[in-house]
């Protein structure tokens, strides 16, 4: 690789790598982590869109992470009363899982606090700038996902330019 492009590489590297040491996405609200908050928000999306209660497989399946992940992280936020699970009646094995009122009301202050920290991008950035990091960020996003398969294949046939 030429010594530019690999100037360029390294300055996107470093822009990207940025995301992880940012406050934002780690920052808690009401006691909850950024995950609890996730899951807290994903069950209250599909409990509306749904209208039954959610079970740890579809969370683990939509969140991309394993059920005992899941399992865990239920766990806290049931002894904090932000959740509550039923076993299924008509399956014992599956346990429903729903917000409780304290769960309602802690994922509508996520949700405001999320929205009021994208409000201040835009804000921050403008209405175009705000236009083009949408547009490049799934740009990003929908070359990552292409090239995915392309490098899992690599990757299984050993190939080292993966």
């Amino acid at each position: 690789m030429p010594v530019q492009d690999e100037a360029k590489a390294q300055r996107l590297l470093r822009a990207f790598m940025q995301f992880d040491k940012a406050d934002w996405h780690q920052s808690t609200i009401e006691g909850c982590k950024p995950s609890e908050i996730k899951l807290l928000l994903c069950i209250k999306r599909q409990v509306k869109l749904t209208s039954h209660k959610m079970k740890v497989s579809e969370l683990s399946r939509m969140l991309h992470v394993t059920s005992p992940t899941i399992t865990q992280l239920l766990k806290g936020l049931e002894a904090d009363g932000l959740i509550e699970r039923e076993n299924d009646p008509l399956d014992r094995r599956a346990v429903g899982v729903a917000l409780t009122a304290k769960g309602e009301l802690v994922t509508s202050r996520a949700s405001e606090a999320f929205f009021a920290s994208i409000n201040g991008l835009i804000d921050y950035l403008g209405e175009e700038q705000s236009e083009q990091l949408a547009e490049l960020l799934t740009k990003v996003y929908i070359y990552f996902n292409e090239r995915e398969p392309d490098r899992s294949m690599a990757c299984r046939h050993g190939d080292k330019e993966a």
